[in-house]
């Protein structure tokens, strides 16, 4: 499977780790033409770490904060060459939405010719699991904890896809390691565009962090959608589309039971917090079907 996609078996991830699925289905699109350039993160631990490395495409690994700006040199570089092929950024929630949101704004701003890829598994995992801004409320982490006076985070996770949507980008996506063929044909969509940038956000469900099973991975991808606590879509050209609709969602309760980074919501007085999450959760979806044109 890895000779084929051009990301090898032998990585040290964790067992379950939705990354590593991500990655394989990304390049088996991207093709072999292909530069990475992956900021420190947890895919770039369990990867490429000397004198191993599980990549079988052009690799680079960059900075926590400036995966964007080297990709934009490695796109300037092949194009000054006359070479063709993608050039993709890959980095975690940490150095998408907090330590490389400038480096990433820059990059769109300029037009840069290259696809940013954020796999988000709501935390800083591979330094302990210490929350970042794409941490959802509520949430334990290590520097979120529970207890008398805390729920957890205590702020909503940043809407990433509304900052890069105002920068006018031309093709973004959400996507899920739950959903291959929905995330293959929108890294597809991505590679088109190929004189423009584009960005797709993969939520990957952490089995460490978020505290489950390694075998649910793919279920509890699959439940976050089914819950509407991760919603699939594109906007292309400013126009919003779900690509996959939920007609009757799931209450968000069942999402959350999966974890054990939410236990402490089902103790007594936090059930609040629950009907808060379900209620903005409801609000994001009507929301989005407005963006969207109402399509469902």
């Amino acid at each position: 499977m890895g000779l084929a996609c051009g990301f090898y078996q032998g990585s040290t991830s964790c067992c379950g780790c939705p990354e590593t699925i991500a990655v394989r289905n990304i390049l088996e699109v991207a093709g072999k033409k292909t530069v990475i350039v992956n900021a420190t993160s947890c895919l770039e631990i369990v990867s490429s770490q000397y004198p191993r490395t599980s990549w079988g495409v052009n690799y680079i690994h960059g900075a926590f904060e400036n995966a964007s700006a080297i990709a934009s040199g490695v796109s300037l570089a092949l194009e000054d060459m006359g070479k063709k092929g993608n050039v993709i950024a890959m980095a975690g929630d940490g150095g998408t939405l907090d330590i490389g949101l400038q480096a990433l704004s820059g990059s769109l701003e300029r037009g840069d010719k290259i696809c940013f890829v954020c796999l988000d598994n709501n935390a800083y995992m591979n330094t302990g699991i210490q929350r970042s801004s794409a941490t959802p409320l509520g949430a334990w982490t290590t520097t979120s904890p529970h207890g008398r006076f805390s729920i957890g985070k205590e702020e909503w996770k940043k809407p990433i896809v509304e900052i890069v949507a105002a920068h006018r980008t031309h093709y973004i996506a959400t996507a899920s390691v739950g959903f291959i063929a929905d995330l293959k044909e929108k890294v597809k969509k991505a590679l088109e565009k190929k004189n423009q940038p584009s960005f797709i956000h993969v939520e990957c469900p952490c089995p460490l962090g978020w505290k489950f099973d390694p075998s649910k991975t793919i279920e509890i991808a699959k439940i976050a959608v089914e819950t509407g606590m991760w919603m699939l879509y594109e906007v292309h050209d400013g126009n919003f589309k779900i690509t996959k609709n939920i007609h009757k969602r799931k209450p968000v309760e069942e999402y959350l039971r999966t974890q054990g980074r939410f236990s402490h919501l089902f103790k007594s007085g936090n059930k609040k917090v629950i009907k808060k999450i379900q209620d903005y959760i409801d609000n994001e979806w009507e929301k989005l079907l407005k963006l969207s044109g109402g399509n469902k």
